[in-house]
């Protein structure tokens, strides 16, 4: 039997935090970018626009976290048969036990 795909179902609060940073940031650009916003003298535009592209940074973490969640069907190397046996598993082994082997130093006596 089939699992059935609830479309939006997994990581809903990493959704939600990257729709919400999204429309903060790009709002909060798009003010400052076209509204001229002068309090005694002092522009604030390059506040909100600095902000806003913050914002949008932080909205792709939110994107990366929500779609690494939906990911279904990977398959681990033990399912699929190649375990530890496999020719680079074992040349990787090889050079990092090279690496961590202590060095020793002989002294002169």
């Amino acid at each position: 039997m089939a699992a059935k795909y609830d479309g939006l179902s997994q990581c809903k609060l990493a959704l939600v935090f990257a729709i919400l940073m999204d429309l903060l940031g790009i709002s909060s650009l798009l003010v400052g970018v076209f509204v001229q916003l002068e309090i005694k003298g002092q522009d604030f535009g390059d506040l909100l626009v600095y902000s806003g592209a913050l914002l949008i940074l932080f909205s792709m973490a939110g994107w990366v976290i929500w779609y690494s969640g939906n990911i279904e069907g990977l398959t681990s190397k033990k399912e699929l048969g190649w375990g530890m046996s496999s020719a680079v598993d074992s040349l990787a082994r090889s050079v990092s036990r090279r690496m961590r082997l202590p060095r020793t130093r002989s002294s002169p006596s």
